[in-house]
Order: structure tokens, then C-alpha cells, then sequence
């Protein structure tokens, strides 16, 4: 072989393998984003939920550490939208509510 064909056989090689590269990414090799309305939802009777007093509304709790105010919207664990559900760093994999609460609340940082 010359060197000229070779490098055409080079060139070759590394558009076949680019391309199936990005093809394999294309095809299912992206990871899966999930979205808040794809997690499960915390329940009150949850185990974790329960030691760290969570309540969906943080109107109804009695508990004596809670300030009025604080809600999971608002605090630094929490990464949803300021309704609805959203991912708690407490709770991996589950969704809270934005107008919960908890032991563990946190004011986010300005």
C-alpha cells in the first residue's frame, strides 16, 4: 500500500467510527433526564418522612422548630419550582411538595 492510501484508509476508519459513535448516542445512549412529575411523591407515612416530621403543608405542622414562612420552596435542598413537586436532596428519587416541610429545612442562601 502507498501512503496515499493509507491515509485515505485512515480517514475512512475514523468517519465510520465517529459516526457510529454518534449514532449509538443518538439511538439510547443519552441518559434518561427525569423530570419532577416523573417522581414519586413522598407520603407522610414514609419512614424518612416521618423521622424528619415532613409534611406535605407546612401550615398543619405543630412542630416548635418550624418559623412561619418556611416552606421546601424555600429551602437549600430543594431544586423544584416554587409550586407544585419537585426533587428534595433528603428524599433521592422522591418528589416533595413545594408548600411542605421539615426538621432538616434549611433557608436557601441569597
Amino acid at each position: 500500500m502507498s501512503g496515499h492510501e493509507d491515509i485515505e484508509s485512515r480517514r475512512r476508519f475514523l468517519k465510520l467510527a465517529a459516526g457510529g459513535a454518534a449514532a449509538a448516542v443518538l439511538v439510547g445512549g443519552l441518559p434518561r433526564v427525569s423530570r419532577a412529575d416523573d417522581l414519586p411523591h413522598v407520603s407522610e407515612s414514609d419512614p424518612t418522612a416521618k423521622a424528619l416530621g415532613y409534611v406535605e403543608d407546612a401550615a398543619t405542622t405543630k412542630d416548635p422548630k418550624h418559623k412561619a414562612g418556611d416552606t421546601c420552596a424555600n429551602c437549600q435542598f430543594y431544586s423544584g419550582a416554587s409550586t407544585g413537586y419537585g426533587p428534595c436532596q433528603l428524599f433521592p428519587g422522591k418528589a416533595v411538595s413545594a408548600k411542605g416541610w421539615c426538621i432538616s429545612h434549611t433557608a436557601k442562601k441569597a
